[in-house]
């Protein structure tokens, strides 16, 4: 199964994009996904002039923006569909007036953005996420539930798959129709404070290299080679312990998640 191996560029979202497409391309990846940020070179506010500009130059490299980590604002919208970047990802944050309320304003927010999403021909990717988020990929699924599947995706996440307690085998068909992305990290849980006498304990996810998590990578690979999923695969970039540079890292989990899809 081939796909278009990407990275999360968020290590270096300061880089400019000849930079970027020049260092990602030579850690073997030939798609990115972009953050649209506030922090970032391409910002928010600026996205309509820099944007375009940003994603040829990445091209000129041989490197595909496959998305932005950004907002639904109508000027991102627009920035990607001048720059031709397909989707706009986002998560659903959960606020102190709990779940149910959270999930309602989330939803809200998706069908107000449904206009947006049809009219400038850029899809929305809602991701899961550990901790004050729509945490589980089937959470998500039924956030959606009702918008429309073609402007409306699913990002899945390897890493917060299994932090959820899923199996790749159970929640990937499921997903299946609505899946854009597929991201690929792992964790662990990992002890915050000695526990002592105490039952449990306090626990945290601490990000760790593919093979080492939770994480069941060639599970997740090989149900999406079963479904026929052609879609981005991207790798986060997301490591607990700094001692080792993202980019070592990075070029030994994609020749992992290569050898696990048989591309190696």
């Amino acid at each position: 199964m081939t796909f278009l191996w990407s990275v999360f560029t968020k290590p270096w979202s300061t880089l400019p994009g000849d930079t970027l497409g020049r260092l990602v391309s030579g850690l073997g990846f030939t798609g990115v996904e972009v953050p649209v940020r506030d922090t970032a070179y391409v910002t928010p506010g600026e996205a309509g002039r820099l944007l375009p500009e940003f994603t040829a130059r990445l091209r000129a490299e041989g490197v595909e923006v496959i998305s932005v980590a950004s907002d639904l604002r109508e000027p991102v919208f627009a920035a990607c569909r001048e720059a031709g970047v397909p989707m706009i990802r986002v998560m659903a944050e959960l606020g102190p007036d709990g779940y149910a309320a959270s999930v309602r304003r989330a939803r809200r927010r998706l069908e107000d953005a449904a206009p947006l999403a049809e009219g400038y021909g850029v899809q929305v990717g809602v991701q899961p996420h550990h901790g004050r988020y729509v945490s589980s990929a089937l959470g998500v699924l039924d956030l959606l539930d009702g918008l429309p599947v073609q402007h409306f995706r699913v990002i899945w996440d390897a890493a917060h798959d299994a932090l959820a307690g899923d199996d790749p085998r159970v929640t990937l068909p499921l997903v299946a129709e609505r899946l854009g992305i597929v991201n690929l990290k792992n964790a662990i849980q990992v002890r915050t404070e000695p526990a002592g006498e105490a039952v449990g304990g306090h626990w945290k996810p601490w990000f760790v290299p593919g093979p080492e998590g939770l994480a069941d990578w060639s599970a997740a690979l090989g149900r999406l080679a079963e479904l026929g999923f052609t879609g981005p695969v991207c790798l986060s970039g997301q490591y607990s312990d700094p001692g080792v540079p993202v980019e070592k890292r990075l070029v030994a989990d994609l020749a992992a998640a290569r050898g696990a899809a048989g591309a190696a």
